[in-house]
């Protein structure tokens, strides 16, 4: 996600609006996966980002079901008002229109296995140091990654203490991400090479 616009005040605010959308999406994860909502930290990111999302919400309505619109639209939305504006500033122009819609498009798809692979790494490491832990980010984390889990688990129950299905799932995250990301990414730069810088 880094990028070079020749300007360190762009970059900040690329970085800063990224961290915003990361918080976006695990709202959107959070909600896709029944993570408890009364949870301190999901009410955190919850409160975060609802001046962003509630817009949305009054267009597209409260959430129905496990898939919150409202938030991946409000996603979507500021990505793409955010890479205009940094390219205009930056003296770059207009991008073209379906590049810069696939790019948000990659970049929040992106940032949805980020989450899951960091949350899939904190969860092996408490596995390993705190299997009883009680703590909110703890519960949160194995909330987050259950629905993901519990497929693979299925098919590869665990051997005794050995549980395989978070290495099948990191190849998964690994496999989508070089593949199916990594073609988008390349499409955007052969489109507009210039969207990358802000990606």
């Amino acid at each position: 996600m880094g990028s070079h616009l020749g300007n360190t005040g762009l970059d900040l605010v690329n970085t800063l609006v990224n961290i915003y959308l990361f918080l976006m999406m695990l709202r959107f994860l959070l909600q896709a996966s029944r993570a408890d909502y009364y949870n301190p930290l999901s009410q955190s990111v919850v409160k975060i980002t609802q001046p962003v999302v509630r817009p949305f919400q009054s267009v597209l309505g409260p959430v129905m079901g496990r898939f919150d619109l409202a938030t991946l639209a409000a996603g979507f939305v500021l990505k793409v008002v955010v890479m205009v504006a940094l390219l205009q500033l930056a003296g770059v122009g207009m991008p073209r229109i379906d590049s810069l819609a696939l790019a948000a498009f990659a970049f929040l798809a992106s940032t949805i296995l980020d989450i899951y692979f960091y949350a899939l790494l904190i969860m092996i490491i408490l596995s390993w140091v705190a299997p009883r832990a009680s703590h909110p980010g703890a519960l949160l984390v194995m909330q987050l990654v259950e629905p993901i889990m519990a497929p693979v688990r299925r098919v590869i129950p665990p051997l005794g203490m050995l549980d395989l299905s978070p290495i099948v799932v990191f190849i998964g995250i690994n496999l989508i991400d070089g593949i199916v990301i990594g073609s988008l990414i390349r499409t955007v730069a052969s489109g507009t090479p210039a969207l990358l810088a802000v990606f």
